[in-house]
């Protein structure tokens, strides 16, 4: 099938984005901005869990129970990430470049199935991953699995409302081009977020045993 010509730009910055952030999380390099790649190490398990200030939501053995002021652990397996059901805490928590990139694999992992799939996978269905490997492995996956989907639309499907059933967006009620260029949004500012998060870590870090140990910075919760 011919890819939509409205669709074409969607995909091709959906996949810029997606290459940029699983580079930013693994290395060697990653695009810099001037078409020069600058030296990247791949993300620890120490940054991956990494809780800057106090009460952040993550992702959590589920034997060890939820975190602060969240009233659950949202998808399935060992590890589960914080959540809680309506009205959310407010200010929002801070949250973990874990608790991040799990939120974005599950997202495109259910609109894509929502889209293109069963219709039928919710949060219980995910399998959260509790280490770096397989969340970077696991967010790969999904950004795939997503893209398939899109290129299985077709003109009159990017303007039908409700095309994507997926259940904790607006979806129902948008035009399904909408929908694509808001996953694109997802995608281009949660990898920004994990990108700086990567950023703080190192600038926080003061000379311990492995010259990597970092202080916690003195910064309020983002709201």
């Amino acid at each position: 099938m011919q890819t939509p010509p409205r669709l074409a730009p969607l995909v091709e910055q959906f996949d810029f984005a997606s290459r940029r952030l699983t580079a930013r999380m693994s290395g060697p390099g990653v695009d810099s901005g001037d078409g020069v790649d600058a030296e990247v190490s791949p993300m620890t398990g120490a940054e991956f869990l990494w809780e800057p200030v106090p009460g952040c939501w993550s992702v959590r053995r589920r034997v060890d129970g939820a975190g602060p002021r969240a009233t659950f652990l949202a998808g399935t397996g060992d590890w589960g990430r914080d959540a809680a059901s309506y009205p959310h805490p407010w200010p929002p928590p801070f949250t973990t470049i874990a608790w991040r990139l799990s939120h974005l694999s599950e997202m495109l992992l259910l609109r894509a199935d929502h889209t293109a799939g069963s219709h039928a996978l919710t949060r219980d269905d995910y399998v959260v991953s509790g280490d770096v490997a397989g969340a970077v492995a696991e967010f790969g996956a999904a950004a795939e699995t997503w893209r398939t989907a899109l290129l299985s639309v077709d003109d009159v499907a990017l303007d039908t409302v409700g095309y994507c059933t997926y259940p904790h967006g607006s979806d129902p009620e948008e035009p399904f081009l909408d929908i694509v260029w808001w996953v694109n949004q997802e995608v281009l500012h949660h990898g920004a977020e994990v990108a700086l998060l990567r950023d703080l870590y190192r600038a926080c870090a003061t000379a311990g045993n492995d010259g990597t140990t970092p202080t916690r910075p003195s910064i309020a919760p983002s709201d």
